[in-house]
This record gives structure tokens, C-alpha cells and sequence, in this order.
């Protein structure tokens, strides 16, 4: 299993009821009269459950799944990642190097191998072996070192992105209809993970480790003085939608992380959320963007956050703890990229544009320590991940289940017969009755956040670092036909070695040197 936290993850103060809600003018939805607002109590429980206990982050054999479903059925089998031995990886990295060095390099090298063999070489591996005993996985802490000591912006550092492809209907590509499909199939997929529905990950037929899928949702990296954290709420429920800067939340799952909403049902709360956006001026509304500083150095955004934290008479800890617990967020950006470069850099980091010495560029309508979902004005869509807690594979099934099941989705409307993606016992929202949604607010509020001098200052330096940062790089994109992942494979090389070699090419031919 993937559980990611150094040390103890952080406790967040509870949530305090947010008292602005979002007239929604449309007519009142069947449900409309039963849903009163969270309780404080609820509000408690839904904030509190994020990052309540210690967890050790490298548990992944620990947690008790004693009626699995299909999703974690072959845990148990799966084996344990072997320690390499230390002589045949030591001829390994001097192979590795050889084509690489120049005949006196690669004796220095070879020298200061046999060395290392001879003096704390076997006493390092020993102590390798002896704390891989108590671990699932005697990598998987370093590696979250090397992610979570990180100290610079995670923004197009660390935080990959995925493209997907337009809606083949183009009716459906439309901002708010495009976005309410990705969300559905998004909460389907949390839905078929919580229910352990989800069929397991195979390569050549073997069973592959699915809990990653488990730390997906409802987590965000949170920055300390001392390194980042991973905190998880797993029974979140609510979304944050992001638009033009500003901040909206809504719930979309009960208690048995069932939905509690349909596809209409969301196009009306986003359509809603838009009209709301629209009603603030842009220049207005980027003196509130909050989300630009999570791009910020990680210290610098710890501190800051500390500052969100520390005024007990404002709504910042309770907003702050509603954006970090949310299952993810959705981006609704204002803009219209023209071709796939231009989608590329959206997705990657947004746009960097100032305006009258404004900010209003896309850039700032994000929260990069999350899972993000992002919506072009034009439908064009795309994924930001925060990428410590999970794998790139991971994000590529749930972003290739998310297409999928958005177009069998929309052919079910047409014929009823056709396949699911996920089987799943789980009742249609648009059939059950209201009552057995339980406490929940399906009604979208906006987060007002208390922008004092420290944060308005704060905001303006991040805004100047971010745009510098977009500003020394240039996106382009590169559509390879030729050949692809099965050629690669079937000639015996990773796919990935395969891409980092012809870019050592490319260097060398460019350059004359390797780095």
C-alpha cells in the first residue's frame, strides 16, 4: 500500500459553518427543500477527519483489508521488491557508465567502486536489509524524501499533467456540460475505489499494487518549516471548484460515498458557480486569488499558511481546511487555447497575462498541492497532479477510465444497453429518494477568505515569481507516429529509458557532452 507521510500528518482546526451561500436563481432542484445547511457538528467531522492520525508512510502491507473486494483481492500475493545485491548492482552502475566516460574516468570510477566494496559498501547494505524488514517497500521513503524535502515551486518542478482528448460529440464541448461529465466520472471512479470495484491494474497478466488508488483523492501536500506533508481525509465528499480565482465547494457524495447527484444536477451548481465569478470584476477578483500561493518556495507558503491560520476571528483556517480535505478540485478556466502547445502550457502551469498591472492570467486559478481537473472555456480539458503520493500510471488509468467512462456514459443516453465501465450496486441518484442522501449541502457557497496586508502582499510577490517562472520557458509539443510503447517494449527496453536515452542523444549531438 502507498501511505505518504514523513512524520505525523497535520491536524487542521475544525471547520466553523461558512454563511455565504450562492443564490442560485434557476428553479429549485427535487431536493432543494430537504437539504439545510452542514451542521457545525458535520463541519467538524468532515474537516477533522483530515489527517486525524499518525500514519507511517511506507505501510503499505499494514492496512486491514479483511473482505477485499476485486480492487485489492491479490494485495496479499503480491511480492515484496527485492533488495538487489550489492556486487552485480555495483557492475551495473560501472556498465552504466562506460559509455558515458572517457577511458581515465571510468578507472577513477571503477577505483572508487572497488573501494566502496571494500569499506562501508557491505555494512550500508546490511542495515539496507535489515530496516527493509519492517517495510512494505524499502525504496518507497526515499523516494518520498526526495518529493516531499523539496523546496522549490511545484509548479512545473514536480506537478505533471495529462491532455485529454476533446468529447467526440461537440455539442457536449462546451465548458460547464464538458466539465460536469468529467465530474461525474470522476466521482464514479472514487466511488468503484472506495467500493473496491475498481478492477485491478495487471502487466503480462500479473496483478500489480492498486493502493495508490486509495491515496488519490482527498489529499493534498501540505508544507511545513521541516519538509512537506500528506494529509488525507478518506471519507471526503465535497469538491472545490476554481474560477476566475475565486473559490466554490459543494457536496457530491454521502456517507457510503455513493452520488448524490446527477450529470444535470452539477451542470446547474457550475453554471451557477460561473454566473457568480463573472459578477466580480476581473482585477477585483485577482486581489483574492488565492490559489497562486501554493506556487510559492514550500517555506514561504508554509508561512503563509501559518498567517491563513492565525486570525481565530476570520473564515481562513475553515476555507483553507475545506480546500485541502476536498476530493479535488475543478478549474474553470476563462480561456480558449487554440492549439495543443497553447493547451499544454494551460495545463502545465496556466497563463501568465497582465493586465492595467493585473495578473489575469490562468496561472492563478489553481491549487497545485492537489488533484486537479481542468475545464477550457472551449471544453478542452486536462489533469494537474500532485505527484508524491501516486504514480504516473496511476493518474494515466484514472485520466483514461475518466474519458472512457464520459463517452459510454452519454451513449447509455442513447442506448440503454450499452456496457459500464464499472460494475457497481450502487443506486442512480436520480432515483433515490432525497432523504437517504443524509446531512449533506448539494447548494454551492463560496469561500470568502480575509485578504489582510500580509496575504495582499504576499499574493502580488507570488503573482511577480510565477509569471517570471512561466516566462523562461517556452511549450511546444511533439506528436510521434513513427513508432511508440509496444515497439519499445517488444525490443526489450522500458519505456522510459528508452525516452531519457534519446534525450541524452539529442544533448550530445546538440552539445558534445552528456549531463
Amino acid at each position: 500500500m502507498l501511505t505518504c507521510v514523513m512524520s505525523s500528518v497535520r491536524h487542521f482546526t475544525p471547520a466553523k459553518p461558512l454563511d455565504r451561500q450562492i443564490a442560485i436563481t434557476t428553479p429549485p432542484r427535487r431536493d432543494s427543500l430537504i437539504m439545510a445547511e452542514r451542521s457545525m457538528q458535520n463541519a467538524k467531522d468532515a474537516t477533522q477527519a483530515f489527517g486525524t492520525k499518525q500514519q507511517e508512510p511506507l505501510a503499505s502491507s499494514k492496512d486491514d483489508h479483511s473482505k477485499p473486494g476485486i480492487t485489492f483481492a491479490a494485495q496479499d500475493t503480491l511480492p515484496k521488491l527485492p533488495i538487489p545485491d550489492l556486487e552485480a548492482t555495483m557492475k551495473r552502475y560501472l556498465a552504466s557508465l562506460d559509455p558515458l566516460q572517457t577511458a581515465r574516468e571510468h578507472a577513477d570510477s571503477e577505483r572508487a567502486v572497488n573501494e566502496f566494496l571494500q569499506t562501508t559498501g557491505p555494512d550500508l547494505q546490511a542495515k539496507l536489509k535489515a530496516y527493509s524488514q519492517g517495510q512494505g517497500s524499502y525504496i518507497e521513503q526515499f523516494w518520498y524524501d526526495s518529493y516531499l524535502n523539496y523546496d522549490n515551486p511545484v509548479v512545473l518542478n514536480l506537478n505533471p499533467f495529462f491532455l485529454l482528448e476533446d468529447d467526440p460529440t461537440p455539442a457536449r464541448n462546451n465548458q460547464v456540460t464538458r466539465a460536469a461529465s468529467l465530474v461525474i466520472s470522476a466521482l464514479s471512479f472514487v466511488r468503484a475505489v472506495r467500493k473496491e470495484e475498481l478492477p485491478p491494474d495487471t502487466l503480462r497478466g500479473q496483478p500489480l499494487c492498486m493502493y495508490q488508488y486509495s491515496r488519490l483523492f482527498g489529499t493534498a501536500r501540505i508544507p511545513t518549516e521541516n519538509g512537506c506533508q500528506i494529509g488525507q481525509d478518506p471519507g471526503s465528499k465535497h469538491v472545490v471548484v476554481l474560477c476566475r480565482g475565486q473559490f466554490y465547494w459543494f457536496d457530491v457524495l454521502d456517507d457510503n460515498s455513493d452520488l448524490i447527484m446527477t450529470e444535470r444536477d452539477v451542470s446547474v451548481n457550475l453554471q451557477v458557480i460561473v454566473n457568480d465569478a463573472e459578477q466580480t470584476p476581473i482585477y477585483e477578483a485577482a486581489k483574492g486569488a488565492l490559489g497562486v500561493l501554493s506556487t510559492e518556495n514550500r517555506k514561504i507558503w508554509s508561512s503563509l499558511r501559518d498567517v491563513l491560520g492565525k486570525d481565530e476571528g476570520s473564515n481562513n483556517s475553515d476555507c483553507l481546511n475545506i480546500v485541502d480535505s476536498a476530493l479535488f478540485i475543478l478549474c474553470l478556466d476563462y480561456t480558449e487555447p487554440i492549439n495543443t502547445p497553447q493547451l499544454c502550457e494551460n495545463m502545465l502551469c496556466g497563463t501568465s497575462e497582465i493586465q492595467k498591472g493585473v495578473q489575469v492570467g490562468t496561472c492563478t486559478n489553481r491549487w497545485y498541492d492537489k488533484l486537479q481537473i481542468i475545464v477550457c472555456k472551449n471544453g478542452s480539458a486536462g489533469i494537474n497532479f500532485e505527484h508524491t503520493g501516486v504514480d504516473g500510471h496511476t493518474v494515466l488509468r484514472f485520466a483514461s477510465d475518466l474519458y472512457t467512462d464520459t463517452i459510454l456514459r452519454f451513449a447509455r443516453t442513447i442506448n440503454g444497453q450499452a456496457p459500464s465501465l464499472w460494475a457497481s450496486s450502487s443506486p442512480d441518484p436520480s432515483k433515490r429518494d432525497p432523504k437517504s442522501f443524509g446531512d449533506v449541502n448539494t447548494t454551492p457557497h463560496k469561500l470568502e477568505w480575509d485578504m489582510g496586508p500580509e496575504l495582499t502582499t504576499a499574493l502580488r510577490f507570488a503573482e511577480t515569481r510565477l509569471a517570471d517562472l512561466i516566462q523562461q520557458n517556452e511549450f511546444q509539443t511533439l506528436e510521434f507516429a513513427a513508432y511508440g510503447k509496444t515497439f519499445m517494449t517488444s525490443s526489450g527496453f522500458s519505456p522510459d529509458a528508452f525516452v531519457q536515452m534519446a534525450f541524452q542523444a539529442a544533448y550530445y549531438g546538440l552539445y558534445g557532452r552528456m549531463e
